[in-house]
């Protein structure tokens, strides 16, 4: 079992040197987001490592392509939702909420969102307070903070998903 791993480990090695650019290419013309393509590509081969046990050298290729047009799906998917809640927000909303209950209904969802942020791990805290308030791409965050953007996008996630919820129970 061990040297099937082992096997399996190093035909995975083999396929990423001579397909991670093709992936790459294939993602990018799909989605048009080269910093995504990039992240794409790298999930799709370390999925591929989560089914080494199931790997053949005859089966790696379509195996690998099927995989990515998953991950495809998945994200079309995600962006289009984004675009749906994004759109029905720009339409449903008034443009300026002048009038008194708006705004109390607003202070009171900024005031909920900062004690939950206060409440975050510090790391995730800085990295949420930079994004949400400093208006800073994950690329900035990490190269400041000296972290992966893989980790700032993962402390995003998590506290995004932390604020919303705590929101929600509140309201």
């Amino acid at each position: 079992m061990e040297n099937r791993m082992k096997l399996s480990d190093r035909l995975i090695t083999e396929y990423y040197e001579e397909y991670r650019q093709s992936v790459f290419f294939y993602i990018c013309r799909r989605i048009e987001n080269r910093s995504d393509a990039e992240d794409l590509t790298q999930d799709a081969f370390l999925r591929l490592l989560e089914y080494r046990m199931m790997i053949r050298r005859d089966t790696l290729k379509y195996f690998l392509f099927t995989i990515v047009r998953n991950l495809l799906n998945d994200y079309l998917r995600r962006y289009y939702k984004r675009q749906e809640i994004d759109r029905y927000l720009y339409d449903t909303l008034p443009v300026t909420t002048v009038e008194p209950e708006s705004r109390m209904v607003a202070d009171e969802l900024r005031r909920l969102e900062s004690r939950r942020v206060s409440a975050l791990p510090e790391q995730r805290r800085k990295v949420y307070i930079m994004s949400r308030f400093q208006d800073k791409p994950a690329e900035d965050i990490a190269e400041e903070l000296k972290l992966s953007q893989r980790t700032v996008e993962n402390h995003l996630f998590i506290s995004r998903k932390e604020v919303r919820e705590f929101i929600r129970q509140c309201i």
